[in-house]
């Protein structure tokens, strides 16, 4: 558990990077994954970062990170598309928890950014609200329609920036502030290679 004052967003950036390290080379610690961490979280939570990353069952931040219960605030929706239920789990992990960090989190072939270079190549429409996450990243695919490389790659990089610079995840990350009036938060993007 973070004990103490709350850890600065450098000091969780470290971690993470740590962590990713860890998970890369195959030298997981697996660490607060056991009953004691489970005992020692339940009377609250003091997660360090909070990483807003996709559904996809191959991303999951605790794993990728080499982190444990109570470590991150996970939040997940395909192709990181934020909506009132995501922007309002960032809201209350920054402004209750004292989140030091958020963290939005892409990866390579994502099935929602995918849906979406259909969208733009073909004029694919996908049944229910596929169409909206498609429809959603889809200035993301235009942006880049014009850069050699590979497109799903360079859309998938581009989505994670937009939904960085996006109203709600910008204010969030960077308007809140400590009780003292310290803003001590980080926002940043990632982009995770799964292979």
């Amino acid at each position: 558990m973070n004990a103490g004052p709350p850890m600065s967003s450098d000091a969780a950036l470290e971690e993470l990077i740590a962590g990713n390290s860890r998970f890369v080379s195959g030298a997981l610690t697996h660490p607060h994954q056991n009953s004691a961490r489970l005992a020692e979280t339940l009377n609250g939570q003091h997660p360090f970062a909070v990483v807003f990353g996709c559904s996809d069952s191959r991303v999951a931040p605790e794993l990728v990170f080499d982190q444990g219960i109570g470590d991150m605030f996970a939040i997940r929706a395909s192709g990181q598309v934020p909506d009132s239920a995501g922007l309002g789990s960032i809201e209350y992990s920054v402004a209750e928890l004292k989140v030091p960090l958020l963290v939005v989190l892409g990866h390579e072939k994502c099935g929602a950014v995918a849906a979406a270079v259909e969208k733009f190549k073909h004029g694919t429409t996908f049944p229910g609200d596929i169409e909206f996450l498609a429809a959603a990243i889809l200035p993301a695919v235009k942006a880049v329609s014009y850069l050699p490389g590979d497109m799903l790659d360079n859309a998938v990089r581009e989505n994670v920036k937009l939904v960085v610079q996006n109203e709600g995840v910008a204010y969030l990350g960077h308007g809140l502030r400590d009780e003292d009036g310290q803003d001590r938060r980080g926002v940043l993007w990632a982009h995770h290679r799964k292979s």
